[in-house]
């Protein structure tokens, strides 16, 4: 039996390597856009997400409290850098919104109360969310300080400070 020479087919092998070397190149690269534009949409989708419970709830506040004025009708969030630092925390995103959400759950006892009773309570929420932590927020923990508290026109602003949490050694 006679074995073929494979010498004439040299240049197809090689032309065959360089579209299965191309096929996979390309592959890869559409695969990292693809994965990409997906990452974008699920942050647009938590913060859209985020948005419409913040607009439903302030909707429901509002036609609630439609006719009491001394009154705090909303709740507005930021988040700070801490003392010495320019910038606040390297947060993504999804985790910045998961925590805003969390922390504004928490503080939305305040809505419908007094204007004028937020000294009492704003001592109370401070000790209440002091080095509070939020454990599984995206597999992570974070520690939480409520800097500062104002009221201005019935919406009740709260700065606070978000630190990554480091269980202590056991």
């Amino acid at each position: 039996m006679r074995v073929p020479q494979f010498d004439k087919y040299v240049r197809a092998m090689q032309s065959l390597g360089v579209l299965l070397v191309g096929m996979v190149v390309g592959a890869a690269v559409y695969h990292s856009l693809f994965q990409a534009q997906f990452e974008s949409l699920v942050s647009l989708k938590k913060d859209l997400e985020v948005r419409l419970v913040q607009y439903e709830n302030d909707i429901q506040s509002l036609k609630e409290l439609n006719n009491q004025h001394t009154v705090i009708k909303s709740v507005v969030l930021r988040i700070e850098a801490e003392a010495g630092e320019k910038e606040k925390p390297v947060l993504d995103k999804v985790t910045e919104k998961e925590l805003l959400l969390r922390i504004k759950k928490d503080l939305s006892v305040y809505i419908g109360k007094s204007i004028y009773e937020i000294d009492t309570d704003a001592q109370f929420a401070r000790k209440l969310l002091s080095q509070k932590i939020y454990s599984d927020v995206l597999e992570k923990s974070y520690t939480v300080d409520i800097n500062t508290m104002l009221v201005v026109d019935n919406v009740l602003t709260v700065w606070v400070k978000v630190r990554a949490y480091e269980r202590p050694p056991s």
